[in-house]
């Protein structure tokens, strides 16, 4: 690759403490060499960026979506309901998709994330109809260009045995285990700087049964990769968890194996005051997707206090059927929000959360819930992973007193520039890898097929 050279943004943050003025990086071969004002860095490169008047922030990362339900946002009978209802209303529609739907809305998905400043995204897919399979949502991702981190989701307890999904979406604990431990075989680079891993990732107490909880732990364990669930997003799932388990949601986890700095929870949003200071205990982390936790009215994480209790919390986008978006600036924005509703009086107390700590989030947040050391700041050692925006632009008009906080607080719609591994991805706010038009197109044609 060579080497990279950018300089004279208006301000590079590194998100390791530092806010550098006509800032810039050199980097060699995706890897970041020296991070400095512009005068202390090296003069030629193989390849030089003017980022005059711009922001420069490490790439976002994305710690949990469901990329497929792209194929149904805002189904009518979708749109006002709660958890379970909305469950229940998109299961049938989602139980028709195939290998093509999975592939495209893969990609679709991507881009949007891409677009909004994401350059790692983690995907929780949980059913596979109709042959399916993880190798579709690989391919369909590669022509991106982003750092991709799969999943092997599940269901294993459909509607006959007690659970939510219907029997028609549900597989066996061995077609399972065995596809998981094949997908991890195939796909999954724990190396540095790797582009995709593989996540084992049941998809939540009222989906899947206890045994297959607890021998995906010992498989993840054994093939030493990470762990992901949904846990306590409504109190609906409380109350499944004491009816069908004799125990909240954070305790039937815990006694399954599912705690420890390799595993993270999707919305953990009815979470007791004991049960936080346990996760931070353990190193459990925490996925926090604001705009679906309001979409479905499940109500209000405690991210305050996970972060008080030293809990990895990360930001996540969640599925498109229910945020109905995939803008990772926008969920930065709105962490920001909903925290300071949280804190408002008669609701919560604390202090406001701050533009800088809501980025923090997004950034070394998401990196660190993802296990990864490699992504997340801009510092001698890490990725080439950066994002940059053009503060010459009607969203950012009379931004300049902040010009960090503006790209929080001013809701820019897409990125300008972007970079995974010193390479490309974006340029001038379009995507290098796709025709967006021409996925656009196939993209609604497959969701016509399915609504």
């Amino acid at each position: 690759m060579g080497t990279l050279l950018v300089r004279h943004a208006e301000v590079l943050v590194t998100m390791g403490g530092e806010e550098i003025e006509d800032g810039g990086l050199f980097a060699r071969d995706g890897w970041i060499e020296q991070v400095a004002r512009t005068a202390e860095l090296p003069e030629e490169a193989d390849e030089m960026v003017d980022l005059s008047g711009h922001v420069v922030l490490p790439g976002l990362v994305n710690t949990h979506h469901h990329l497929y339900q792209t194929l149904t946002r805002v189904v009518p009978g979708a749109q006002d309901a709660g958890l379970f209802d909305w469950l229940l209303t998109l299961y049938p529609i989602w139980a028709g998709m195939t290998p093509d739907h999975v592939r495209v809305s893969t990609r679709l998905g991507l881009a949007e994330l891409a677009l909004s400043g994401c350059t790692t995204a983690f995907d929780h897919h949980y059913l596979w109809p109709n042959g399916s399979r993880v190798d579709d949502q690989i391919e369909g991702a590669a022509p991106v260009g982003v750092r991709f981190h799969v999943s092997r989701g599940s269901m294993s307890l459909g509607r006959s045995e007690g659970g939510l999904p219907p029997d028609s979406v549900v597989e066996t604990n061995d077609v399972i285990l065995e596809d998981s431990r094949r997908v991890v075989d195939l796909f999954h680079d724990p190396s540095p700087g790797s582009m995709t891993q593989v996540v084992l990732a049941p998809c939540s107490p009222f989906s899947v049964t206890t045994d297959l909880m607890e021998e995906t732990a010992e498989l993840a364990r054994d093939l030493e990769v990470a762990m992901h669930t949904h846990l306590a997003e409504t109190a609906d799932e409380e109350e499944f968890c004491l009816g069908r388990f004799g125990r909240r949601p954070v305790e039937y986890m815990e006694d399954l194996g599912w705690a420890g700095p390799d595993v993270w929870y999707a919305h953990a949003v009815h979470v007791a005051e004991d049960e936080v200071r346990r996760m931070g205990h353990s190193g459990t982390g925490v996925a926090h997707c604001p705009t679906s936790n309001m979409r479905l009215a499940s109500g209000l994480a405690p991210v305050s206090r996970y972060l008080e209790a030293g809990v990895g919390v990360g930001l996540g986008v969640d599925g498109s059927a229910s945020n109905d978006a995939s803008h990772m600036m926008g969920e930065v924005r709105q962490a920001l929000l909903l925290n300071r509703l949280g804190v408002s009086p008669g609701i919560g107390e604390g202090p406001q959360m701050t533009a800088r700590q809501a980025l923090g989030l997004a950034t070394v947040g998401g990196a660190g819930v993802l296990g990864r050391d490699d992504i997340g700041r801009l510092a001698p050692g890490m990725c080439a992973d950066f994002i940059a925006y053009d503060l010459n632009r009607v969203d950012f008009a009379g931004a300049l007193h902040d010009p960090v906080a503006a790209v929080v607080m001013c809701a820019p719609v897409t990125v300008d520039h972007s970079w995974v591994g010193g390479r490309k991805v974006i340029e001038s706010g379009q995507l290098i890898g796709v025709d967006t038009a021409s996925l656009v197109r196939e993209h609604n044609r497959l969701a016509a097929t399915l609504v």
